[in-house]
């Protein structure tokens, strides 16, 4: 799923692609996109893109009259910008929206269809599609350690939990706590101050990190290969691989579709923690699937 440094990527490529152009057409292919009806989809073609948000992992396109359409990727959706006109391609094509500069293509490689489109009217109807996670980037070390201690949890959980963080998944969270040497199963309120203060630090340096990285890597290019395994990652698609630090194989507990990678020497003691009992951690902490967990939150 595109994590909070690949929707600061898609943001920046698509705004000079898009915002003060007319979006002159949208076509649907998969039904399954557009979860709303009121205002149409076709109330925002021939207006023009006013400008361009987050809200979590959702991208949100402002149009003229107060219109916003809102995107979450899930998984496996991803955007294409291409030569104005093309059409989506068969099977993972979701989507087109056609400017005068190009047309941005919504695809998904994934047969079960998760990706969602919102057309909504004013900014009150648009709130309700924000999980309310902190943006741990604008706040400052007494806010984070409030919200951080607001719930019991893992670690690994709370930090990808959407209302709790903003923009924080699977890869990011895997590489934050790596860096600040916890382990993602240690529970939020056993931290020290000193442990707080270390997470709050590896959060903002690690997510920043592959912000500059990935902006570095795209350039004025348009993202076209965002995935969850990127090089340079120390252990997050990384199991059974050498610690980029301590040289330690690097170990991986899977849980229904929720995966943790870290380094036993680095952040657990040298304890190589057991799948099983690890697992019943796991159905205590987490929804079973992802659609349990969009529940979970109401959306």
């Amino acid at each position: 799923m595109p994590e909070l440094p690949d929707i600061t990527i898609y943001l920046e490529a698509l705004t000079p692609r898009i915002v003060g152009q007319p979006l002159e057409r949208a076509r649907i292919v998969s039904p399954s996109l557009l979860r709303t009806v009121d205002p149409p989809l076709s109330a925002a073609e021939g207006r023009m893109v006013v400008g361009l948000r987050r809200l979590g992992k959702r991208i949100v396109w402002e149009i003229e009259g107060d219109i916003f359409l809102v995107f979450h990727l899930m998984i496996a959706g991803r955007f294409r910008w291409r030569p104005e006109g093309t059409k989506p391609p068969a099977k993972v094509g979701l989507a087109s929206f056609d400017f005068p500069s190009g047309t941005l293509l919504l695809t998904e490689a994934s047969p079960k269809k998760r990706a969602s489109l919102h057309v909504v009217e004013g900014e009150a109807s648009l709130a309700k599609h924000d999980p309310g996670g902190l943006d741990v980037l604008a706040a400052d070390l007494e806010t984070f350690t409030a919200r951080l201690q607001s719930e019991s949890h893992t670690l690994k959980r709370a930090l990808t939990d959407p209302h709790l963080f903003d923009g924080i998944g699977n890869w990011l969270s895997d590489e934050i706590l790596h860096a600040a040497k916890l382990s993602p199963f240690q529970l939020t309120g056993k931290l020290s101050d000193a442990e707080v203060a270390l997470l709050y630090h590896a959060i903002r340096t690690t997510t920043q990190f592959w912000i500059d990285k990935l902006r570095a890597e795209t350039g004025t290019k348009f993202p076209e290969k965002v995935s969850a395994f990127k090089e340079g990652m120390a252990v997050h698609g990384r199991y059974k691989e050498p610690c980029p630090v301590c040289g330690s194989p690097i170990q991986r507990i899977r849980y229904a579709a929720n995966e943790a990678n870290y380094c036993a020497t680095c952040q657990t003691g040298g304890r190589v923690l057991a799948d099983r009992s690890l697992s019943r951690l796991l159905k205590a902490d987490w929804p079973r699937s992802l659609e349990a967990w969009e529940a979970k939150l109401g959306r």
